[in-house]
């Protein structure tokens, strides 16, 4: 985390510190929950069905690419409120897609609190384009 440094050279240190930290436990927390989520969504699928472990036709179905799977967050609600595990899988994942974005949200703080306009400015440009890239993605 030295570029936290380079970019904030006149900030505390012990502030530096703190976001350093803070931005190392956001990363790992979100990293080891969202690994928690796909172990604990593949478990499910694999006691909900059985017949994975030791039929390759079956376990064919579930990783094809034409497997169906929820495709929208409509979807995996449902699927996280019926308890299903590909649900589970999927919001894990989207989790682990979620995790660097609050990075670069936590980020923006920092360099507010640092009064670092610039690098305030630019990391809010940052993160509008990774929020508009989710939206243009889903329309595309």
């Amino acid at each position: 985390m030295s570029e936290v440094r380079e970019i904030l050279p006149e900030a505390d240190e012990a502030e530096i510190h703190r976001v350093e930290q803070w931005v190392s436990r956001l990363l790992r927390i979100g990293v080891r929950l969202s690994l928690a989520m796909v172990i604990l969504g593949s478990i499910v699928s694999f006691i909900r069905h059985p017949k994975y472990l030791d039929d390759p036709a079956q376990l064919t179905r579930l990783t094809h690419p034409s497997a169906s799977f929820p495709h929208t967050l409509r979807d995996v609600a449902s699927g996280l409120a019926a308890f299903r595990g590909q649900a589970i899988v999927i919001f894990g994942l989207l989790m682990l897609i979620a995790t660097p974005v609050l990075r670069v949200a936590v980020s923006i703080i920092a360099f507010v609190r640092a009064k670092d306009r610039s690098f305030a400015i630019i990391t809010t440009i940052v993160l509008t384009l990774l929020l508009l890239s989710f939206v243009l993605g889903k329309a595309g």
